[in-house]
C-alpha cells in the first residue's frame, strides 16, 4: 500500500503554507532521514525529512504551490515490490490525518518548545486517529502497520512491533519508532504539544474581514493592493486578539546608561580579538532575565486552567525581517553571559532574516524585549506577545539633562515602557520588576556576578 507524503505543520498555528521546493523527484528512492522538500510557513523556510523508505512513486503538488493545506496529500511513496499501478485511485490535494504525519516531527514539542497542551486546551488526536480507528501499537484497524525498514530493524534487535506506537502516517511504525524502542524510551508518535505562545485563545470572535476600498470612500485606481501573505495575516490576527482581549497597562521608567555604556566599552575590548562585540541590547537580554528571576511572580504567563509560572527567564526578542516581525528566543537566559547571549542572538538574528529559523526558535518564551533605540525612538509601548506576561519597549539613549547630588548635570538617559497582562502581573509586581531591571542596567557589574 503506497505511503501518502501529507503537508507537515511545522507550527502549531500553521494552516497551510507554499511548497517552496522539491529535493526529489518521481522515481527517486529515499531513506528515513533524507530532506525531500522545502516548504515556507509564515515565519520560517523548512527542509522536510522523510520518516519512511521508499521509491517516490507520484508527486501531486508541485514546485511554488501556494496555499497549500496542512495535511493534504503532496506526494506518495510506493513500498517495497509495488509499482505505479498500486497509485490508481489516489489524489492530491486530501487530508484528514494529524499534523506531522509522514514527515520528522518538527514541532515545537520535538526540540525545545514550551509544553502547554494543558494550557491550550484539549491535546490533538494521536498519529492516525482521525480516519482510521487506531488500536495497539502501530495496528490499523487490526492490522499490524510498519515500513519494511522499521520491521528488519525490529527482527534483528528482536522487538515485538506490536507494543510500540508508530509516528509515521496513519500510525505506521517507521525507523526512528523501533530506535526509541531499542533504546528504552518512548517512542516519538505520542500526542504533539501544542506551545503557548502561537496557541489561540478559545472562544475568540474571528477577525472581521477588511472592506472592500471603494466602500472605504477611497478612490479605484488610487492605490495599490498588495495581498496579505501568511506572516502579514498570522500578525494581524495574534495583535488584534491581544489587544481587544487582554486586560493591559502600561509602566514607565527612565534608565541611565552611563555605566553600562563604559563597561560595555572595556569588555568589548577585552575580546576585539575573538571577534565579540557586546551590544547594548545584550545587556538588556540579560537584564531582563535576572530581574525576571528576581521578581519570580513576574515571569509568569495567563492560561485558562491558572497561571504558569516559568522556571527559567526564556526572552523572545524582536527581529524586524521583510514583510513583518519574528521572535527569536534566548532560553535560559538568565544563565548565560553576555557573550554567549551576544553570539546567540547574532545567529538567530541572521537566520530570521533568511527564514531559516527553526520553529522551536521562535515558539514559547516568558517575556519579550523590543528595541527601537536604533530607529532614534524616544519611547513607545508595544502590544503584548501573548502568552508573555510582559513585554519591554526600549527607546533610544539620549544625553538629557539630570539633577545630581542637588546640582544640574547630564547623563545618557534610556526611556522604557513595560506593558503588563494585568491577568498575571499587577501594578506591584509590574514596578518590582521595573525597578530591578533598572537596578541591573545602572549597576551593570551586578549582572557579572
Amino acid at each position: 500500500m503506497p505511503i501518502e507524503v501529507l503537508m507537515p505543520a511545522l507550527s502549531p498555528t500553521m494552516e497551510e503554507g507554499t511548497l517552496a521546493k522539491w529535493l526529489v523527484k518521481e522515481g527517486d528512492t529515499v531513506s528515513s532521514g533524507d530532506i525531500i522538500a522545502e516548504i515556507e510557513t509564515d515565519k520560517a523556510t523548512m527542509e522536510v525529512e522523510a520518516v519512511d523508505e521508499g521509491v517516490v512513486g507520484k508527486i501531486f503538488v508541485g514546485e511554488g504551490a501556494e496555499g497549500v493545506k496542512v495535511n493534504a496529500v503532496i506526494a506518495a511513496l510506493l513500498e517495497e515490490g509495488e509499482d505505479k499501478s498500486a497509485l490508481e485511485g489516489m489524489s492530491g490535494g486530501g487530508g484528514g490525518a494529524p499534523p506531522s504525519v509522514g514527515f520528522a516531527d518538527t514541532s515545537p514539542a520535538s526540540g525545545g518548545g514550551k509544553d502547554a497542551s494543558a494550557a491550550s486546551g484539549s491535546p490533538p488526536p494521536p498519529a492516525g486517529e482521525v480516519g482510521a480507528k487506531r488500536s495497539e501499537g502501530g495496528s490499523l484497524n487490526g492490522r499490524l502497520r510498519a515500513s519494511p525498514l522499521a520491521k528488519r530493524l525490529a527482527k534483528t534487535a528482536g522487538i515485538d512491533l506490536s507494543q510500540i506506537s508508530g509516528s509515521g502516517p496513519h500510525g505506521r511504525i517507521v525507523k526512528r519508532d523501533v530506535e526509541a524502542a531499542k533504546a528504552g524510551g518512548a517512542t516519538p508518535g505520542a500526542t504533539t504539544a501544542i506551545a503557548v505562545s502561537d496557541a489561540p485563545a478559545q472562544g475568540r470572535a474571528q477577525v472581521p474581514a477588511v472592506r472592500d476600498p471603494r466602500a472605504m470612500g477611497i478612490p479605484e485606481g488610487s492605490y495599490d493592493l498588495v495581498p496579505l501573505d501568511g506572516m502579514r495575516k498570522t500578525i494581524a490576527r495574534r495583535m488584534t486578539d491581544s489587544f481587544r482581549d487582554v486586560p493591559h497597562f502600561p509602566l514607565s521608567v527612565d534608565v541611565e546608561l552611563d555605566a553600562l555604556l563604559d563597561l560595555r566599552k572595556k569588555l568589548n575590548a577585552k575580546v576585539a580579538d575573538d571577534g565579540v562585540k557586546i551590544s547594548v541590547n545584550d545587556f538588556l537580554i540579560r537584564a531582563s532575565a535576572l530581574a525576571l528571576k528576581k521578581v519570580p511572580d513576574s515571569n509568569a504567563s495567563y492560561s485558562p486552567d491558572g497561571l504558569l509560572f516559568h522556571h527559567h527567564a526564556d526572552v523572545a526578542v524582536a527581529v524586524a525581517i521583510d514583510g513583518g516581525l519574528i521572535t527569536p528566543i534566548i532560553f535560559r537566559a538568565d544563565e548565560k553571559g553576555l557573550r554567549r547571549i551576544s553570539e546567540e542572538m547574532k545567529d538567530l538574528a541572521a537566520r530570521a532574516r533568511d527564514r531559516k529559523l527553526k520553529p522551536e526558535e521562535y515558539t514559547g518564551g516568558t517575556f519579550s524585549l523590543s528595541n527601537l533605540g536604533m530607529f532614534g525612538i524616544k519611547d513607545f509601548a508595544s502590544i503584548l506577545n501573548e502568552p508573555h506576561g510582559m513585554i519591554m519597549s526600549v527607546g533610544a539613549g539620549e544625553a538629557r539633562p539630570v539633577v545630581k547630588d542637588g546640582a544640574l548635570a547630564t547623563a545618557t538617559i534610556m526611556s522604557v515602557t513595560v506593558t503588563c497582562d494585568h491577568r498575571v502581573v499587577d501594578g506591584a509586581i509590574g514596578a518590582k520588576f521595573t525597578n530591578a531591571f533598572k537596578r541591573y542596567i545602572e549597576d551593570p557589574e551586578t549582572m557579572l556576578l
